[in-house]
């Protein structure tokens, strides 16, 4: 096997930008793995939050020797291998796990979903991300996303209440909401879900600091709505640690290191009863699509990333009326189209 990598700027729409703090890329590492003239294709995605960047990808992507393996027969030893070579450059791992991947179900030509033995829904719809802006221009974001079941709101500033209801004015769709750690209080938090629970609101992502896991517990014994962790989870080895404190996760490509320990993420998560969220980074149709190959087993599906950006170079999962169109072709399903 050979081993490929380069760096890219992903650029966010500018609707997009408004609601991630005016920033306006991401940067990215693509990789590449060939084995017999097949590619497997890969992406690590780094929003401000990551402890990661390119060059910390580079190194690390350096110092992996996979050339030793027969692939078609030793997936999970090469995973292996690259989950030990450091502690942690979860999203260096996941953009090789996800290129593996994407080999495997080429060389084996079969869809990744097939691979990992899920049974594929045809009802998995994704939320669309909304940047909140003046009246004018949240109506107009709003019709577009008109198809959307779901919106995904930001909250965790002290417009919070003004802009929910303009959101209810405008519109009747259901409304994630993702407070970013921006509620330090748990009471606050639990008066403000409680309010937003007659706000068509389905679910509260991360609402305080990640660090305030005792308080969180106690928001989450008396909520109303189901409380998601984010920030608060990364790997596998954190579930355990909150498993009390929220009603369930989301589950990133980047933060937990790819498909082999997001799909290991939900398995303990059934087996604790706790909620599935399948999201994402600002991402290309690379990551997204690998993701999109969890989304049935999941209660909720966050998957826009790719949707959010202007300048993706593949094709793959598709979302029509808000809905997952997962590819059925081999691999992750994804065609490059530009360099």
């Amino acid at each position: 096997m050979n081993l490929r990598f380069y760096p890219y700027t992903i650029n966010l729409k500018d609707e997009f930008s408004i609601s991630v703090g005016s920033r306006t890329t991401t940067p990215a590492v693509m990789v590449e793995i060939d084995q017999d003239g097949i590619t497997g294709y890969g992406e690590a995605s780094l929003p401000p939050y990551l402890k990661e960047d390119q060059e910390s990808i580079s190194n690390f992507l350096k110092k992996l020797n996979i050339s030793k393996f027969k692939f078609t027969v030793e997936l999970d030893s090469i995973l292996d291998s690259v989950d030990n070579l450091s502690a942690d450059d979860n999203a260096a791992k996941a953009a090789v796990d996800i290129a593996l991947h994407d080999l495997v179900g080429k060389i084996k030509n079969v869809p990744l979903y097939h691979y990992l033995n899920i049974s594929k829904s045809e009802n998995v719809f994704t939320s669309y991300t909304i940047g909140i802006s003046d009246e004018k221009s949240l109506k107009k974001k709003i019709a577009l996303a008109s198809n959307y079941k779901f919106l995904k709101i930001k909250l965790g500033t002290e417009n919070d209440k003004k802009n929910i209801e303009q959101i209810n004015s405008i519109t009747d769709q259901k409304l994630f909401v993702d407070v970013n750690q921006g509620w330090n209080d748990e009471h606050f938090a639990l008066d403000m879900i409680y309010w937003l629970a007659e706000k068509k609101v389905v679910l509260v992502e991360q609402p305080l600091p990640k660090a305030k896991r005792k308080e969180a517990e106690w928001l989450n014994n008396k909520s109303p709505l189901p409380l998601i962790a984010d920030e608060a989870v990364q790997t596998l080895n954190d579930i355990e640690l909150i498993k009390n404190a929220y009603s369930g996760i989301n589950i990133k490509l980047m933060k937990c290191g790819g498909i082999r320990q997001a799909y290991r993420m939900i398995l303990k998560l059934r087996e604790l009863n706790l909620k599935i969220m399948i999201g994402c980074m600002t991402e290309t149709s690379c990551a997204i699509t690998a993701a999109s190959h969890l989304a049935s087993l999941a209660d909720w599906v966050d998957l826009d990333g790719a949707e959010l950006i202007y300048n993706d170079i593949f094709t793959g999962c598709k979302i029509e009326n808000g809905k997952l169109i997962i590819p059925e072709s081999a691999g992750i399903g994804v065609e490059k189209i530009a360099n």
